[in-house]
């Protein structure tokens, strides 16, 4: 596919997809791609590991702000609402503008953000910049992508990418332990700090070494119409996804969302066909391959996100481990994903996507069957052989999904495939938590009332079966104070076979989900125009 099959018009779109003449050349440690990838990594795994390491310190927020509990819900919410929203749209500002200048602008946006943060002494406070920190990580994601993209020789990408997904895997999976040990050790507001010396780190090392890449047929106007129905749509369908598990799937408020979301999608895609710079040009979904690259991740995503959310549930609340111990019984996971990325990368390299794309989703998907057969008392070494299967699993997807998608669009279009990877992945998540944590929700409210007869406890009115149901839906025991140690010892074991038997279903309905990833898999080829990036830098 080249650039001039993607649906655009002008006859700046006849120029080849390669750097501008204008662009600087590499010279020593400017624009060395390897040096490139470790100030992009440095970038990324801040914004990585702030999708997890939060959560940790919520607890602490809301005692010491004294916030309520929606309160404290929106401070992920907020985050990730500006985050899933911006992303395309971001990487758009990196094809007109620059790769390297929405890097460092988006890189010291998320620091300084972060800082004041640590310094805030509302709720609301934290709340509005955790938007900022959003918005400035959607400018800092695309960019990375964008800025690998142009500085690896074609061979080479796919290593690139595979250190990148490396760093984005294990940021993720370690922010429970590291955010365990500041609250533990620190304060709540030292998993905020943290960012800002990372995030000076990583300025530091853009205005040195990062190379900007401009495309001749770079867009020079902006699609202001389609970014508004964009973020509309997007805006639209992430709320309903975060409201659904309070409203409920059923509630009109869900759905009204959902049509809007729908709505505004459809008028996106036909103002794109009019407007001549689109936003997203739609012919690059013509490409096959992209297309299902975009397709994969969010099934990818789906199956993962949702999948852990109750895994940490499990660890925590049915075996009583303490976040630190419960981050530390995942290592296999984020120690497969750190092993496995880099050598994802090369047999991509070698065989091509679809190979490994496919194991690495049949490997998800024996994982989460695995994960489904976990008990109350399973032991450690068990848990471990199924989380390593899934980092190994997760790898060759992270990394192939990723290469397909960016090495199938035109060099001038990165930073908006970067966007849509990293959009598929958040929307993805967000699906796989609303969706298996109404099935989890479904399930326990099934089985709970019947569980709790059966094992002789005094009958719950109505209400009181509601309050215990959502308790158990995250692994709790819906003890009252004062209730004698027998009773205690019957609700807790009621509270935890309820759990576990919602999980069981959940997992199985994420296997089902990677089986289907699987045959999305074999649509995948290698990208069509990754050469374009090639011999921009130096090896």
């Amino acid at each position: 596919m080249t650039s001039q099959t993607i649906g655009t018009t002008g006859p700046e779109d006849k120029a080849p997809a390669v750097p501008s003449e204008e662009s600087p050349r590499p010279s020593g440690l400017r624009g060395h791609p390897w040096f490139t990838l470790i100030t992009v990594a440095v970038g990324v795994m801040m914004v990585a590991l702030d999708g997890t390491i939060v959560a940790i310190a919520n607890p602490a927020i809301q005692k010491d702000l004294k916030a309520s509990f929606a309160d404290v819900q929106w401070i992920t919410n907020g985050y990730f609402l500006a985050l899933a929203v911006s992303l395309i749209t971001a990487g758009k500002l990196g094809d007109r503008f620059g790769h390297r200048q929405t890097f460092l602008i988006g890189v010291t946006g998320f620091a300084a953000a972060s800082g004041a943060i640590g310094l805030s002494h509302s709720i609301a406070a934290v709340v509005t910049f955790r938007v900022f920190q959003g918005l400035f990580g959607a400018l800092l994601m695309p960019a990375a992508l964008g800025l690998l993209r142009a500085t690896f020789p074609a061979e080479k990408l796919n290593m690139a990418i595979g250190i990148w997904g490396m760093v984005i895997g294990a940021s993720t999976a370690g922010g429970p332990i590291l955010g365990g040990v500041l609250v533990e050790h620190v304060n709540w507001q030292s998993v905020f700090f943290i960012n800002v010396p990372v995030g000076a780190i990583a300025l530091l090392l853009g205005l040195l070494i990062l190379l900007d890449h401009r495309a001749q047929n770079a867009p020079r106007s902006f699609d202001l119409l389609g970014i508004a129905l964009l973020s509309a749509a997007m805006f639209c369908l992430v709320w309903a996804l975060i409201k659904a598990p309070a409203w409920g799937w059923g509630d009109g408020k869900t759905w009204a969302f959902i049509a809007a979301s729908v709505l505004g999608f459809a008028l996106f895609s036909v103002w794109e066909t009019k407007v001549k710079e689109p936003l997203i040009p739609l012919g690059l979904f013509r490409s096959v391959p992209l297309s299902a690259g975009v397709v994969l991740m969010v099934l990818m995503a789906i199956a993962f996100m949702g999948g852990l959310f109750f895994v940490t549930f499990y660890l925590q609340n049915v075996h009583g481990m303490s976040p630190i111990d419960a981050g530390l019984h995942l290592l296999p996971l984020t120690g497969m994903m750190i092993v496995a990325s880099p050598l994802a990368g090369v047999a991509i390299t070698k065989l091509g996507p679809r190979v490994p794309l496919a194991g690495g989703m049949i490997a998800t998907a024996v994982a989460m069957y695995g994960m489904s057969t976990l008990e109350v008392d399973t032991g450690s070494a068990v848990m471990s052989i199924w989380f390593g299967l899934l980092g190994l699993g997760l790898a060759p997807v992270m990394v192939g999904a990723t290469e397909v998608i960016v090495g199938n669009a035109p060099m001038e279009l990165s930073g908006v495939a970067g966007g849509l990877q990293q959009a598929a992945m958040q929307i993805g998540g967000s699906l796989g938590t609303a969706v298996l944590g109404a099935v989890m929700a479904s399930k326990v409210d099934n089985d709970l009332a019947g569980n709790w007869k059966a094992a002789g406890l005094p009958p719950l009115t109505p209400g009181q079966l509601d309050q215990a149901s959502e308790a158990v839906q995250v692994g709790v025991a819906p003890v009252a104070k004062g209730t004698p140690e027998p009773i205690v010892a019957k609700i807790t074991g009621v509270a935890h076979d309820t759990f576990i038997s919602g999980m069981s279903l959940a997992s199985l309905v994420a296997c089902g989900v990677a089986a289907v990833a699987v045959l999305v898999a074999l649509l995948t080829k290698r990208g069509e125009n990754a050469e374009a990036g090639a011999g921009v830098g130096h090896i």
